[in-house]
């Protein structure tokens, strides 16, 4: 009776001890294409929270361009992201990965927007430089002279 015991209590934790919580599910996107998609969908929500008139040129639902751009349903996406989400650590090096993808496009994005600035700031400069041609005339003109001396004549 014991034996039976210990037989049943070793199978019982080895069947609970097992590291698997979610089945893999069919059609699985794979982790490379699966960082892809989400790294495109965190810059489309960027999108929409800056600029959300961009996005209506896209389509009705910009997360469909998505799922169509990577040949995946939304299904699909949602099982294999439930799946990679049930194990912390590798969904945490997807999004430590997914992190320095955006470090990167964010430092080349900043690069180029100060280069912009810089010619503005360029062009502004030179364009206020440039002396404005008036087409008004100086007081020292002959035809304000003759205004002067006709009103000092009246003056007298």
């Amino acid at each position: 009776m014991k034996n039976f015991v210990f037989i049943i209590l070793v199978l019982f934790l080895s069947v609970s001890c097992k590291k698997e919580l979610v089945k893999e599910p069919k059609g699985l996107i794979e982790r490379g294409k699966m960082i892809d998609i989400m790294y495109d969908l965190s810059i489309l929500e960027a999108m929409k929270y800056q600029n959300p008139l961009s996005l209506d040129s896209v389509e009705s639902d910009p997360k469909k361009f998505i799922y169509k751009k990577y040949k995946v349903d939304s299904l699909q996406f949602a099982q294999s992201n439930i799946y990679y989400a049930s194990d912390y650590e590798k969904y945490k090096e997807m999004f430590d990965e997914l992190g320095k993808r955006l470090a990167v496009q964010q430092r080349a994005t900043d690069s180029l927007v100060k280069i912009d600035d810089k010619k503005a700031a360029k062009a502004a400069k030179k364009k206020a430089s440039e002396k404005p041609k008036d087409s008004i005339k100086s007081p020292s003109s002959p035809a304000n002279t003759n205004v002067r001396s006709r009103e000092k004549l009246l003056d007298q």
